[in-house]
């Protein structure tokens, strides 16, 4: 068996998606790459799972799996099929996207999604997005950041989830950033079909704006430089609002 690490990498762009081919050709350089992804393009897909129909996948080439379902289908079925990885990844590694993923777009995005399951699993995972057509030069530094992480230990009982990003320029260096708050306008339009019939596009003309925020990955790229946002698969949020006193005085209330 091999002593290199074992990288399942997947995206949502697509299994022949320029991004996953240049991140798979950098990664295979030091470590075993598995790849499992969409056979089509499922962007903006989130964390869906698919339940009510049989998945189909097949395999591209050694160690090249596509699945047609969901980002995190593939992740999810890469962790329980024997023939798609040897043993557990080391990490898994999510991209590279073709655009950015700032902001609010991690609640939307397959690409972080399927970095988030492998991170649901415990085990480290970084989900990479490029606002620039350099897959190339992304995935250069996207082996760095993996050879740097597969060496970190996460504190106990936390997993570690990366949610990085590269400008739409040449990257003038690295921020630790936050997540910035990124707000879209005119993304549905109504429109009729032939028969007079209404239906829907999500997605129009209008492009997205970001609201300033001290520390922000929207900040970073627009300075050109590249983001590293922690995320947290800890939904829960600290009891600001004095839910638990709520609950409490609710229950002398009986």
């Amino acid at each position: 068996m091999s002593d290199r690490p074992l990288l399942l990498v997947s995206n949502d762009d697509g299994i022949d998606a320029p991004g996953i081919l240049a991140l798979r050709t950098a990664l295979a350089t030091f470590a075993d790459v598995y790849t499992v992804a969409p056979q089509t393009e499922q962007s903006a897909k989130s964390h869906s799972i698919t339940l009510h129909h049989p998945l189909r996948f097949h395999e591209v080439e050694e160690r090249v799996w596509a699945v047609d379902g969901t980002p995190a289908d593939c992740v999810y079925v890469a962790f329980f099929l024997k023939d798609l990885l040897p043993r557990r990844p080391d990490m898994v590694v999510s991209g590279i996207n073709h655009g950015p993923n700032l902001g609010n777009d991690v609640h939307y995005s397959g690409t972080v999604a399927a970095a988030r399951e492998g991170a649901l699993r415990g085990v480290r995972s970084i989900a990479l997005s490029n606002s620039s057509t350099d897959m190339e030069g992304a995935a250069q530094y996207a082996k760095r950041f993996c050879k740097q992480l597969l060496q970190t230990t996460a504190p106990q009982g936390q997993a570690i989830l990366l949610n990085i990003n590269f400008p739409p320029v040449p990257p003038k260096g690295v921020r630790a950033t936050r997540l910035g708050l990124r707000l879209y306008s005119d993304d549905v339009e109504v429109r009729d079909d032939p028969r007079g019939r209404h239906y829907l596009w999500i997605g129009g003309p209008g492009g997205a704006t970001s609201e300033p925020v001290e520390g922000a990955d929207t900040e970073a790229l627009e300075e050109g430089f590249i983001s590293v946002t922690p995320l947290s698969i800890e939904a829960t949020q600290p009891d600001h609002l004095g839910v638990a006193a709520y609950v409490a005085g609710s229950k002398e209330e009986r």
